[in-house]
C-alpha cells in the first residue's frame, strides 16, 4: 500500500513543534532541569495506599494481617513506602520552581523520608484520637472499626496527617497533590498548610474546606458543608495575590460548627464555642458563645 501520508501533515507537525516549545511549558515550571522525574498521580496514590495499610493494618488493604505476620507485613509495605516516597519527594523538587543543588538534594530527600517513616507511629496515635472522636460524636456508628472501614473523614484526615507532615519538612507539590486525592475522594477539602490539634470530627463531611492558614485546636467537630475560609486578599502594586498572609480563622479547643457554617477571615473562635448551621461569621467569637440565626420576625 506504500507509505500513508497523513492530508494535515504539516499542521500537526506544527501543533507538535509549538506544544514542545520551551516558551509554551517554561511558563508552567513544567520540566524538570535534570534527568530527575516528574510527580506521578498513580505514585502518590501508591504512598498514601501504603500509608493508610501501615497506620491500620488489616482495615486497608491486605486483610489477612495478623499478629503472626504483622511485622513482616509491615516491613514490606515500609520498605516500599520509603522508596516510592523518596522518588517522588525528588521529583516534587525537580518541578518546583526554585533553584536547587542538586548534588545535595538526595542527601535532603533521605533526611525528609527517614523522618517521615519515624513519624508514623506518632502519627497513628493522633489519628486514633480522631477515631475516637468520630465514634463518640456520632450515635448511628455501632464501634470505632466502623468509622475507620466506612467514613470518609477518616480517609481525608489521613491524607492531611500525611500530607502536613511532609509540608512541614519543606516538600513542595507533594503534600497538596495527597490532599487532593483525598479531596476528590470524599469531597473533604483540607489544604496541607492548616494546623489541626487532636480529636477532630469532621460529620459527614461532604463540601468542608479548610484553607491553608487554619488552626485548628483539639477536640473541634465540624458538619458537612463548613468553610473555614479566607475573605477578599490584598494586592500587590501589579494587582496580584499577596501570598504568605495569615487570612484562615482560628478554632479553639471543644468548638461545634454545624452544617454549611461559613467562618472567614482572620477571626478567633474561643474555646467552647458553638457555630450553628448556615451561618456566616466574620468576627471574634467569644470563649463559650453560641452564635445562630436570628429567628424570622413575622
Amino acid at each position: 500500500m506504500g507509505n500513508k501520508t497523513y492530508h494535515n501533515e504539516e499542521a500537526l507537525k506544527a501543533v507538535v513543534h509549538s506544544l514542545a516549545s520551551s516558551h509554551g511549558t517554561l511558563d508552567l515550571c513544567h520540566l524538570s532541569r535534570g534527568n530527575e522525574p516528574l510527580p506521578n498521580q498513580a505514585t502518590i496514590k501508591e504512598i498514601v495506599r501504603l500509608s493508610r495499610e501501615v497506620i491500620f493494618p488489616g482495615f486497608q488493604g491486605d486483610t489477612a494481617v495478623n499478629s503472626y505476620n504483622l511485622e513482616y507485613t509491615i516491613g514490606l509495605k515500609l520498605e516500599r513506602l520509603q522508596a516510592l516516597l523518596e522518588n517522588q519527594i525528588v521529583a516534587g523538587f525537580a518541578v518546583d520552581c526554585r533553584e536547587l543543588d542538586f548534588d545535595t538534594l538526595h542527601s535532603r530527600v533521605h533526611e525528609i523520608t527517614d523522618h517521615f517513616i519515624a513519624l508514623l507511629p506518632e502519627l497513628r496515635r493522633v489519628l486514633h484520637t480522631d477515631v475516637e472522636a468520630l465514634y463518640l460524636g456520632d450515635p448511628a456508628t455501632t464501634s470505632p472499626q466502623e468509622v475507620v472501614y466506612c467514613y470518609p473523614a477518616v480517609k481525608a484526615i489521613t491524607n492531611y496527617r500525611i500530607a502536613h507532615a511532609l509540608l512541614q519538612q519543606g516538600v513542595p507539590i507533594i503534600p497538596r497533590m495527597i490532599s487532593e486525592l483525598a479531596h476528590s475522594e470524599t469531597g473533604i477539602d483540607i489544604h496541607p498548610g492548616a494546623t489541626i490539634g487532636e480529636s477532630f470530627a469532621i460529620d459527614h463531611g461532604t463540601g468542608v474546606v479548610i484553607g491553608a492558614t487554619a488552626i485548628i485546636g483539639n477536640n473541634v467537630k465540624l458538619y458537612q458543608g463548613v468553610t473555614l475560609g479566607a475573605l477578599s486578599f490584598s494586592r500587590d502594586t501589579d494587582g496580584n495575590p499577596v501570598k504568605g498572609v495569615a487570612r484562615h480563622p482560628i478554632i479553639g479547643n471543644n468548638v461545634i460548627v454545624y452544617s454549611n457554617a461559613s467562618i472567614l477571615g482572620r477571626i478567633t473562635i474561643g474555646d467552647g464555642a458553638v457555630i450553628g448551621g448556615n451561618i456566616w461569621v466574620t468576627t471574634d467569637v467569644a470563649p463559650g458563645e453560641r452564635v445562630v440565626q436570628s429567628r424570622f420576625e413575622r
